[in-house]
């Protein structure tokens, strides 16, 4: 079977929950910037949890069907429908052969999640099916979705039309949205008033929020503590000799607009982390639009693991309402 694409949406790609183990190469994990969303969506049409989906950008794309298939979208609240009849997001339903799935606008949300039964059948690239398209690696031919592609589609498991994650299962950011982080190594670097200040200050999300970062504006501008710069790292009081970022860290290039790196990040640098957000509200990043109010919340190693817990929880809870 193949999904005919007539047309792509603003920015869709194939995704699915990326390509672990190659990021000290600079071959960054990709996969869907809301997994949680990703996995749910599988999840009700049958699909394994990490087979490749279609992740939608603020705008939905066209898709003609060749054949019947059953679908679900989850994610960002860009509702769905079939020749022109409205369906239910977060629900399973049906889709014949010739019928053509597109999209109202957006009412929420920045990302939302397209599994297919059987999953977009796309080459394996390291792994994985998911776009890494600064790389060109994966997806349909490394890149967004175009006009004109053909995506196929793997074997259909049975699944069953109507099936639905209930309301108080899914997972959306908050207003203001609060994005839960662990200070970093170079804690150290500004005064003890912007430490408390960063956390106490509500940021807005800039415009350039995509799979690479977030950067975040109209907080106070962090205050740095006097050094003398060490051998290899520039002037600016936010540099520091090249160093590993880890996924969500939050670097403050110039100490003005905070920035949060996503699946698609470089796998280091030369700014200094004031520190990462846990992994528990990744997910939350990526349903963020521009203008959107946030906090970033301080916590420590405990509360950052039992996060972790309650989101793995709360997808057990998915998978026993959908059994």
């Amino acid at each position: 079977m193949a999904i005919k694409v007539n047309s792509p949406g603003l920015a869709t790609s194939v995704q699915d929950l990326g390509r672990p183990g190659y990021y000290h190469l600079g071959i960054p994990i990709s996969g869907g910037m809301d997994r949680f969303a990703l996995r749910a969506a599988n999840m009700l049409v049958g699909n394994d949890e990490g087979a490749a989906v279609l992740e939608a950008v603020f705008l939905g794309p066209e898709l003609e069907f060749t054949q019947d298939a059953m679908v679900a979208v989850t994610g960002a609240d860009l509702p769905p429908k079939v020749d022109g009849d409205p369906r239910a997001t977060w629900t399973s339903f049906a889709i014949r052969a010739g019928q053509v799935l597109s999209f109202e606008y957006l009412k929420g949300g920045a990302r939302a999640y397209i599994a297919v039964s059987g999953g977009i059948d796309v080459p394996l690239a390291l792994g994985s099916r998911s776009t890494y398209t600064l790389g060109a690696l994966g997806g349909f031919e490394g890149r967004n979705l175009l006009a004109g592609d053909e995506l196929p589609v793997g074997a259909a498991p049975a699944a069953a039309e109507g099936r639905v994650v209930p309301a108080e299962l899914r997972r959306m950011p908050g207003s203001p949205a609060e994005l839960r982080a662990m200070p970093g190594l170079y804690w150290h670097r500004i005064t003890e008033a912007s430490r408390r200040g960063f956390f106490e200050d509500t940021w807005k999300v800039a415009l350039e929020a995509d799979r690479i970062g977030y950067r975040f504006q109209n907080g106070h501008p962090l205050e740095f503590v006097d050094r003398e710069p060490p051998f290899g790292a520039g002037s600016d009081p936010s540099n520091i000799v090249d160093s590993c970022y880890p996924y969500g860290s939050i670097q403050v290039p110039g100490g003005t607009e905070p920035i949060v790196l996503h699946r698609d990040a470089v796998s280091g640098g030369g700014y200094f982390m004031i520190g990462t957000v846990i992994s528990a509200d990744m997910d939350l990043i990526g349903q963020l639009q521009p203008h959107t109010p946030t906090r970033f919340v301080s916590v420590d190693m405990a509360a950052a693991l039992a996060a972790r817990h309650d989101r793995r929880a709360l997808l057990d809870k998915i998978r026993s309402a959908l059994d």
